[in-house]
């Protein structure tokens, strides 16, 4: 036998409100929905790093001559949803030139002497060890002057000229990796608004 459930007029009433406050919120959440952040799992975004000779974030080359051999890491792992093809291209930057420009995402100006490429999957990561060497250099009045530079085996030539610093008391250069993606559309690489760094001085 079923009963039935007697409900006062104020409980209705309270009901009544609650559902509508329900159906409000919902629809305002469905509103705003395009203009609310992404959860951190639905970002997309590219990861870059760089790791000295021990595989770590440290003891990174800093104080070197020419003729000595050098090592690090570089990485990069992709989380933009997809398969993607990267270009990490290796520039010598002096402190006198620009890093590149993360608002107008132009990359730095100084020629680019290595390009390393790598097709990474989706939450796949891609690493590669870099061994240089500064194999050309001259000192005189104040100033350095970057010749050679060993990469990976392959000799580079390159002209970059450092003043000295007389507050940090060296002769600074940049060893420089920018991160570069393919746009299929295009058909061509742009640079993907990413660089890692390590800064050397260049010692006698």
């Amino acid at each position: 036998m079923l009963k039935l459930v007697k409900m006062s007029l104020e409980t209705c009433r309270v009901l009544f409100i609650v559902s509508c406050l329900a159906i409000i919120l919902l629809s305002t959440l469905g509103l705003l929905g395009p203009f609310l952040p992404l959860p951190r799992s639905a970002e997309r975004f590219s990861e870059l790093w760089i790791l000295g000779p021990g595989h770590k974030a440290e003891d990174y080359p800093f104080n070197i001559r020419a003729s000595e051999p050098q090592q690090v890491y570089v990485g990069v792992r992709n989380h933009l949803g997809a398969s993607a093809y990267y270009a990490l291209r290796v520039r010598l930057r002096t402190q006198g030139e620009p890093l590149p420009n993360q608002t107008t995402t132009e990359p730095s100006p100084p020629p680019s002497l290595y390009e390393f490429r790598a097709f990474v999957a989706q939450n796949d990561e891609w690493e590669t060890p870099v061994s240089f060497e500064v194999t050309d250099v001259e000192f005189s009045a104040g100033v350095c002057v970057v010749k050679g530079l060993r990469l990976n085996g392959g000799t580079l030539p390159v002209r970059s000229v450092s003043s000295w610093d007389p507050d940090r008391r060296g002769f600074y250069h940049e060893l420089c990796f920018e991160l570069w993606l393919y746009n299929s559309t295009s058909g061509s690489f742009e640079y993907h608004n990413r660089f890692v760094g390590i800064w050397l001085n260049m010692t006698h």
